[in-house]
């Protein structure tokens, strides 16, 4: 059993002794491509002076819930939170382009280390002008309140975190009311992070207002905005422009944030209820469509739409196809044609701004137990991934670059990023089998089954055809009752699927559905009247290029894949097998009379479709050393939560936020998970459970170093111990796609960039 604790830092979602590995060169070598790679994909958010911007006007933008608290330090925080935060409260120091911590002349002429001796002592010179919407000046009783609320020394403070704020030792004012002198009581590097936000002494001051009072208001605040309405029957969250702020003033008159779910935002901005939302492929490919079809053109700033051919998932989520392991089982969209029709053109509207996110999708492998409990069979499995290729398949068909990260603490761009993925190695079959080879895993090891009975296939698909549920009125060996298990085996919202297989490549598709491509085909399954509609708009995609599907099967063609491998329906057999095919082929690995298989947790919702891809790409590239992959598919609700969290997995997927501060925000991720007083394991927020004593040592070491190359250089290594230990193995950056009116300006795909909210509007006409 595990206990968890609060969480640091949001999940978008929702990541002994070191084997041939010698402990003096885990110094992170790069892959040689450091320099290239590490830069920042720039930002999309048609920027535009301020005097070409229009004053007034409302902008109504797409989140995904309503906030369930204000506090952003309480556990429940959230994405909404932190918006409305920055909008509405003093941010210190805010990241530029490139991730790194800038102060914001808004709030402060000046903030430095005036002193290293005896104490680290920082003085904070505060704009003259800074006042809260009450008239008050921002001053050091705010910063003491913020300090004793997170410092963790009070109990009755019901704080998520205090990263910082315990190595403070007092809070006293400077010179003058406009200085705030900080003393610590041993040295911390990140002090930049602290007081962002920072909230008025009348939220902080008392425990009532932190735990109960902030949740649903903030009648104080000192931002551009300020809140004005939270209305949670209608989902939305007003932010109207706050009279008092002394900076330059908002060009909107209000920001209106929308709770809108992701599979509902196409139908959102169609309808104008939106301006601006964060879509997933799909809908950035109905919008990239609608542009070619209709009238609308690039961004204000000359971006386009995206540059990759609109595939087949141009058709309207849940009613068209599913690439292979992507969108099968969403609920299927009946709405009439004409309707269809009129929201494709609605669409017309929309421009999609891209870049990447500033957060990593990362394959979690779970040491507590079981076979990944062994280091060896841990370091295999990262071998066995060609992160590349994983990259690539995300990335390069939106037009982004497609480097697989190398590190777990910076991406590329910022002072921390390094490419330490040299310490555990590149892509090598061989090497992950040798390593499964030493760890006890072999082809002979695994439990002979039972010879065959009434047809029944004997060795690895005997016992995939036990585990697997069979189709309603199934016979054992007629045409019809095959073609029902391969509808049976097609993933679906919930359920178990075994990578290795052998499924029936000739079953056709389910009766009343369309069949669309060629030999690879891809089933569009929904009722009769609106197969017109969905057929047009395959048509119109396959006319600009390949979907997903054809473009991940031809791969697989190109390099052999295994027969029978999580690839979709209908995928012919390839030619002559690899080397590691044919070691797939002769079964799975196994040890004393037990099978290697892994359980491959996996979301459900119609907005994984894409991880469901990846996870897919992975099931088939450990298939090639011998690991079977059970891939489980759970509700988006209960994914992180019952099953990362609670270390229900052997794999996962997910993935984790940027930070401009690795030594403080990468140690509870990192940190090695310690006994608890009842026998519990407390893994903070370490939820692959892989970790070690030197790598919390390399932690605590940058974080109180204040040379930033000194720093840099103990979270490198950090990184490096990190990757040695195969705990988790960062694949790629995530792409962002914002669907945004043309006339938007200074808003949409900011990558690292904080917003500015002031200079949010609409372009002057």
């Amino acid at each position: 059993m595990s206990h968890v604790g609060a969480p640091l830092r949001s999940v978008a979602l929702l990541t002994g002794g070191v084997i041939a590995v010698s402990v003096l060169t885990l110094t992170g070598c790069g892959s040689g491509e450091e320099e290239e790679t590490a830069r920042p994909v720039p930002q999309d958010i048609a920027p535009a002076a301020r005097d070409r911007i229009a004053d007034g006007g409302t902008l109504r933008w797409a989140v995904d819930t309503m906030p369930a608290t204000l506090n952003t330090f309480q556990a429940d925080a959230d994405s909404t939170t932190g918006r409305i935060a920055g909008a509405v409260l003093p941010a210190l120091f805010t990241l530029d382009e490139r991730g790194r911590p800038q102060r914001n002349p808004d709030y402060l002429e000046s903030a430095e280390i005036v002193e290293t001796e005896p104490k680290q002592v920082v003085l904070y010179k505060l704009h003259q002008q800074a006042v809260w919407s009450d008239g008050r000046e921002i001053g050091a009783p705010d910063f003491a309140a913020q300090w004793r609320a997170l410092g963790g020394k009070d109990s009755a403070y019901w704080t998520a975190r205090n990263a910082g704020y315990e190595r403070i030792e007092k809070i006293e004012r400077g010179a003058s009311d406009l200085e705030v002198r900080v003393t610590f009581n041993r040295p911390y590097a990140d002090w930049r992070a602290l007081f962002t936000p920072l909230y008025p002494k009348d939220v902080m001051g008392k425990p009532d207002t932190f735990n109960d009072g902030a949740r649903t208001k903030l009648p104080v605040t000192a931002g551009p905005f300020q809140v004005k309405a939270l209305d949670t029957k209608a989902g939305t969250a007003t932010l109207a422009r706050n009279p008092r702020w002394w900076g330059r003033p908002a060009k909107l008159d209000a920001l209106v944030l929308r709770a809108v779910p992701r599979a509902q935002r196409p139908a959102a901005l169609a309808a104008g209820t939106v301006d601006l939302a964060e879509v997933d492929r799909a809908t950035a490919d109905r919008i990239a469509l609608a542009a070619r079809k209709g009238v609308a053109g690039p961004a204000r700033d000359g971006s386009a739409a995206p540059s990759a051919p609109a595939p087949a998932s141009a058709v309207p989520p849940g009613s068209g196809p599913a690439a292979a392991g992507a969108g099968a089982g969403a609920p299927q969209d009946v709405r009439a044609p004409a309707a269809l029709t009129a929201e494709q053109k609605a669409l017309r509207g929309f421009v999609v701004r891209k870049s990447l996110e500033p957060a990593y999708t990362q394959l979690a492998l779970n040491g507590e137990s079981g076979p990944l409990a062994d280091e060896r069979v841990r370091r295999a499995v990262a071998r066995a991934l060609d992160r590349r290729e994983l990259a690539e398949s995300v990335l390069k068909p939106l037009g982004l670059p497609a480097h697989p990260v190398g590190s777990h603490l910076a991406l590329a761009g910022q002072w921390a990023y390094a490419d330490s993925s040299g310490a555990l190695g590149d892509q090598d079959t061989e090497e992950a089998q040798a390593l499964l080879a030493d760890a006890g895993w072999t082809p002979g090891g695994a439990r002979k089954p039972a010879a065959p009975k009434d047809g029944t296939k004997a060795g690895a698909g005997a016992s995939a055809a036990a585990s697997r549920p069979a189709a309603p009125g199934a016979a054992a060996a007629s045409p019809a009752a095959r073609a029902a298990q391969s509808r049976a085996d097609r993933p679906s919202n919930e359920g178990l699927y075994i990578v290795g297989d052998d499924k029936p490549a000739s079953a056709g598709p389910a009766s009343g559905a369309a069949a669309t491509g060629g030999s690879d085909r891809t089933y569009v399954l929904a009722p009769a009247p609106v197969e017109a509609v969905q057929g047009a708009l395959l048509r119109q995609a396959r006319a600009v290029g390949d979907t997903d599907a054809d473009n991940a099967n031809n791969a697989d063609k190109a390099k052999g894949g295994v027969p029978g491998a999580y690839a979709p329906r209908g995928t012919a057999a390839p030619g002559p097998a690899s080397p590691s095919a044919k070691a797939a082929a002769a079964g799975p690995l196994g040890k004393d009379g037990k099978e290697l298989s892994l359980r491959f947790v996996l979301p459900s919702g119609p907005g994984s479709e894409s991880l469901r891809a990846v996870g897919g790409r992975i099931a088939r590239m450990l298939e090639r050393i011998g690991i079977r992959t059970h891939v489980v598919k759970v509700s988006d609700e209960s994914y992180f939560k019952d099953h990362v969290a609670a270390g229900d997995y052997d794999l996962a997927l997910y993935s984790w936020p940027a930070t401009a501060y690795p030594a403080t925000d990468g140690r509870p991720i990192f940190a090695k998970p310690q006994p608890a007083t009842d026998g519990s394991l407390l893994v903070e927020q370490n939820y692959t459970r892989v970790g070690t004593d030197h790598i919390d040592q390399l932690f605590d070491q940058a974080a109180g170093e204040l040379d930033e190359k000194a720093a840099r250089e103990l979270v490198k290594q950090a990184d490096a111990r990190i990757w040695a230990a195969a705990g988790s193995i960062p694949l790629y950056q995530r792409p962002q796609l914002v669907a945004v009116r043309p006339a938007v300006v200074n808003a949409g795909a900011f990558g690292f960039a904080t917003p500015r909210y002031e200079d949010i509007g609409f372009q002057r006409r």
